[in-house]
C-alpha cells in the first residue's frame, strides 16, 4: 500500500474533524425557491436551528471538543442568535456560501456573489472573518482556487479525491489553499435527510453509525483525516444526539487521535509538511 500517513501533532495516528454544515432553511430554499410558500418543509431546517444546533452544543460542550461550523451567509442573518453561541462556545465557523445555491459553471457571477455576500455577513453580524469554506454539495467550479486565494482563505472542504490533506494547486502555477477532503459515506445527509420530493429510507442508527464506524476503522489503520460531516437539522433529532455521542466515544476509544478544528488541521500539515 502506498503510504500517506501524515505527521499529525503529538504522533497522532489520525486527525478527526467533527464539522457541521448549519443550513437550516437555506437547504430547502436553494433546493427550490417555491419552497419558500412551504412551511412544513422549510420547518425542517428551522429545526436545526431551534433544536439542533443547541443540542450539539451541549453535546460537544460535554466531551470538551471542539468542532468547525460552514455556515451560509443567510443563515448568519436569520439565526443569529445560534450563530453567536457557536462563536461563544469557541468553535470555528467557516464560510459555507450566502444562499446553499449549488455552483452552475456557465454563471460565473453568481458564484463571486455567493462567496462574497456570504463574507460579508460573517464579517458583519460575527465578526467573523472565515479560514475555511465548503461548497454547497460539494458542487464547484474552475473559479474555486481563484475565488479562494482571492479571499486568502487558508483551506478548503469541498473535494472529495483523497483521505488525507494535500496543496491545491493554483490556476498557472502557484500554491492553493490546503484541501481538506471529505466523503458522502461520512455525511450523515445521505443516511437520514428526507424530502418528499425524492423520498428515500431514513437509515436506521445502526445503520449509519456502522458506516462512520467502519470507515474510520480502517482510515485509522491508513493514517490520514476523518472528516465528519454533519448537519443540525439531520444530526441534531433526538436519536442522532445519542449516535453522535456514540460516535464520539468509538473515536475516544482509539489511542492517538487527534480532534482538530479546520484551521487547526491546515495549520499542522502546512508545519509538518511544508515547513519541516
Amino acid at each position: 500500500m502506498i503510504d500517506k500517513r501524515v505527521n499529525w501533532p503529538g504522533g497522532a495516528r489520525i486527525a478527526v474533524m467533527l464539522t457541521f454544515d448549519f443550513d437550516a432553511e437555506t437547504l430547502w430554499l436553494s433546493r427550490d425557491p417555491a419552497n419558500a410558500r412551504r412551511p412544513g418543509t422549510l420547518s425542517q431546517g428551522t429545526y436545526g436551528a431551534k433544536v439542533g444546533v443547541p443540542r450539539i452544543l451541549e453535546t460537544l460542550q460535554e466531551a470538551n471538543l471542539k468542532a468547525t461550523f460552514f455556515i451560509p451567509g443567510w443563515t448568519v442573518e436569520n439565526h443569529t442568535q445560534r450563530c453567536e453561541m457557536i462563536v461563544a462556545e469557541g468553535h470555528e465557523v467557516a464560510h459555507h456560501s450566502y444562499s446553499h445555491s449549488w455552483i452552475d459553471p456557465d454563471f460565473p457571477e453568481q458564484e463571486v456573489e455567493e462567496m462574497e455576500r456570504g463574507l460579508d455577513a460573517l464579517k458583519r453580524v460575527l465578526g467573523v472573518v472565515p479560514k475555511g469554506y465548503r461548497s454547497p454539495a460539494g458542487e464547484t467550479s474552475d473559479n474555486l482556487i481563484r475565488l479562494l486565494n482571492q479571499h486568502d482563505f487558508l483551506y478548503d472542504s469541498s473535494l472529495l479525491d483523497d483521505v488525507v490533506p494535500y496543496r491545491m494547486a493554483a490556476p498557472g502555477g502557484g500554491k492553493g489553499p490546503v484541501e481538506l477532503p471529505w466523503h458522502w459515506s461520512t455525511d450523515d445527509a445521505p443516511h437520514a435527510l428526507f424530502s418528499i420530493k425524492s423520498p428515500r429510507p431514513i437509515f436506521p442508527n445502526s445503520h449509519i453509525l456502522q458506516v462512520f464506524q467502519d470507515e474510520f476503522r480502517e482510515l485509522y489503520r491508513w493514517g490520514g483525516l476523518y472528516n465528519l460531516v454533519m448537519h443540525p437539522q439531520v444530526t441534531g433529532r433526538p436519536s442522532r444526539i445519542a449516535l453522535l455521542r456514540e460516535m464520539i466515544a468509538f473515536i475516544q476509544s482509539f489511542p492517538n487521535v487527534w480532534f482538530a478544528t479546520g484551521t487547526e488541521v491546515a495549520k499542522a500539515w502546512i508545519a509538518t509538511h511544508e515547513e519541516a
